[in-house]
């Protein structure tokens, strides 16, 4: 039996192709490259690696190196609350002495508009109230003026709503409606409440409702209704709103009417502001739009003044209608135009001395204006 025959020569390979060629080869048989015979002898490549620097420091130098760090550290932290210091307060600059001046940048906030806030209506708390011997839900309910239903639902009870003697129950307050909010347009009753004389009467030791009724002849009902009193007892110290318009007719004299709101200013219409007119025959007519129906003992007042003339002159005449002519005797009789102003109000009857009638306005002013009145010539007055 043969054995395999053992090739024990030593070989290596070409860097270039990669044959095996013998080790003292100089040139490949394939590429022809040229071999170096010591190129394949490699030395081991030893790494050395270098040793980091050691420190050694003893406890003294451990301790002093952590006080400077703890003094660098209280230095930062001075200087940094010195500067915010100093940028809200200017006098702490000179009580800092600092040397050199650290510049400061002020930032401007920026101006945010604060949102409305919407009313809300918070809960009343609920009051706590101790049952009586006897007592069921539909008396604390009228007691309370609240529901039987907000008395179960707020202690939890059943529909039958059984009550006990000195059981504790929630009461929850009844929560307040919104009052209406204002309109233009009153209604009839609105205006007559407006109009109506409302007097603040303070009650004293010795009133009783009885007694302030008959004062004012006002009746108890109507001073009870109206302030809203649960019954008929006042205490000392109350004021009560009385309503004169709401007395109560009494025997003998008819009781004077209630006086009517004051009336707006007429709205002038003719003449024109400025207007001018010449010649003593020259009829001027002064027109107003009326405000109202005028009463029985009502009039428009038409006042007059004179601008130029020396005194003033001033006439004032009541009128039923929406107009008035200006008499002749108020033409200029100097040769030489006089301005005129005038304005109209509603008067009201105040009597008289049976001669001569007494007025009192009873609304406003309108707006005045002016004319002027130009007479070439004077009229004669003939003698008689």
């Amino acid at each position: 039996m043969m054995s395999p025959e053992t090739n024990t020569s030593k070989t290596k390979l070409c860097p270039v192709c990669g044959t095996r060629l013998n080790e003292s080869a100089k040139r490949c048989l394939v590429c022809g490259t040229e071999l170096d015979v010591k190129a394949d002898t490699k030395k081991p490549m030893t790494v050395s690696a270098k040793r980091l620097p050691e420190i050694t420091l003893s406890l003294p130098a451990i301790l002093g190196v952590l006080a400077l760090f703890i003094s660098l550290g209280a230095v930062i932290v001075f200087l940094i609350l010195s500067n915010q210091v100093a940028g809200d307060d200017p006098e702490a600059v000179a009580a800092i002495g600092t040397e050199t001046a650290t510049p400061t940048v002020t930032m401007t906030p920026t101006v945010t508009t604060t949102p409305t806030i919407e009313p809300t209506w918070t809960p009343l708390p609920t009051l706590t109230y101790t049952v009586k011997a006897g007592e069921t839900c539909s008396d604390v309910a009228a007691f309370f003026d609240i529901s039987v239903s907000s008395i179960i639902f707020a202690n939890n009870l059943s529909t039958d709503c059984i009550l006990y003697e000195n059981q504790e129950l929630n009461i929850p307050q009844p929560t307040p409606t919104a009052s209406p909010q204002p309109t233009s347009t009153l209604s009839e009753a609105e205006k007559t409440e407006s109009a109506c004389e409302v007097y603040e009467h303070l009650v004293g030791p010795d009133d009783t409702l009885s007694s302030i009724a008959d004062e004012y002849d006002v009746s108890m009902a109507t001073i009870r209704e109206y302030n809203g009193l649960p019954n008929d007892t006042v205490m000392e110290g109350l004021y009560l709103s009385i309503p004169l318009c709401m007395r109560e007719p009494t025997a003998g004299p008819t009781p004077t009417a209630t006086t009517a709101p004051p009336y707006p200013g007429p709205n002038l219409l003719l003449p024109s502001d400025g207007a001018s007119y010449t010649g003593v025959n020259e009829t001027i007519t002064l027109q107003w739009a009326a405000v109202s129906e005028l009463l029985g003992n009502e009039a428009y007042a038409v006042t007059i003044t004179d601008l130029t003339s020396e005194e003033k002159t001033s006439a004032t005449e009541y009128v039923t209608g929406n107009s008035f002519i200006v008499p002749a005797s108020f033409a200029p009789d100097d040769g030489r135009p006089h301005v005129y102003r005038w304005s109209v109000y509603i008067a009201r009857s105040i009597g008289g001395d049976g001669t001569t009638e007494s007025w009192s306005p009873a609304g406003n002013k309108s707006v005045e204006r002016v004319f002027s009145w130009f007479v070439t010539s004077s009229v004669s007055t003939p003698t008689p």
